[in-house]
């Protein structure tokens, strides 16, 4: 029903780079996150996965305050970035969306060039000194996003025009331009056709050497692809968090073991 997980991969203990104590998400009177405790290792690929409306893309969205964007949502509890509270006054959210990139689940390159896709997020935050850094950097993170080989020839093209997998891989290479700690990835896959997907997910793998990549997925054979940890939600709760072979092997929640086999969801 879903991909072994690769239990090759061997999994080592690497530095918390997200700890989250307490989380709750109010959207108005709607009490979205309940309680919610986990810490989430650095060059690490973790799975958020459960049913639709379980609360994993609201979490996610609290790890860059994407949702201070929502007038009637509320966020309480403590989100530590590197031991730093992300909801201190003194955090500038848009600093903080520099160190947390984010890739949404639809492409959305912006209506420029591929270049400029790139250079925008360095230009605003002042990471290149001149053109010749600026280009510096427009190659590199087209390389990590997996595309500059298609694109070198042509940077100056409307990313708009790319295929849908190619205009992923774009936003991809644009959040990671800005020299983000950590990747958030909202269903990255969702829109794409198989080959594309495979292609994103050979990314994912290559980007961990460098990030800590978050990944909302409702794919169960994708977080067991590409993910070395996981975390279940259901009803606004995070059920269950663990190495992915072992979430998907041998649950210890009977909800998450009911998930896994198809009973819910």
């Amino acid at each position: 029903m879903y991909d072994t997980p690769n239990t090759e991969r061997t999994v080592t203990r690497n530095e918390t780079k997200f700890s989250a104590r307490k989380v709750q998400v109010y959207y108005g009177d709607t009490h979205a996150i309940k309680d919610v405790d986990v810490d989430i290792e650095d060059k690490t690929v973790t799975a958020f996965i459960g049913p639709s409306g379980c609360g994993k893309s609201t979490f996610l969205r609290c790890l860059n305050r994407m949702n201070d964007t929502i007038d009637v949502c509320r966020v309480e509890g403590d989100i530590l970035l590197d031991g730093q509270d992300i909801y201190d006054k003194k955090v500038d959210p848009v600093q903080l969306r520099a160190k947390v990139g984010m890739v949404f689940q639809k492409p959305n390159p912006f209506p420029k060039s591929i270049y400029d896709n790139i250079a925008y997020g360095p230009r605003i935050h002042g990471l290149a000194k001149n053109k010749a850094e600026l280009d510096e950097i427009v190659e590199k993170s087209l390389r990590r996003g997996a595309i500059w080989n298609e694109v070198k020839d042509r940077l100056h093209a409307p990313g708009t025009g790319l295929s849908g997998g190619q205009q992923q891989r774009l936003c991809i290479a644009r959040a990671v331009a800005t020299e983000p700690e950590v990747l958030l990835m909202d269903e990255p896959c969702s829109a794409l056709d198989p080959i594309a997907t495979s292609q994103v997910e050979e990314l994912i793998d290559e980007l961990r050497t460098n990030y800590s990549v978050i990944i909302v997925t409702h794919s169960m054979q994708q977080a067991a692809r590409v993910s070395q940890k996981t975390a279940f939600f259901h009803l606004g709760n995070l059920v269950e968090f663990g190495e992915t072979g072992q979430i998907f092997t041998n649950p210890k929640d009977e909800r998450t073991e009911s998930y896994i086999t198809g009973r819910i969801g």
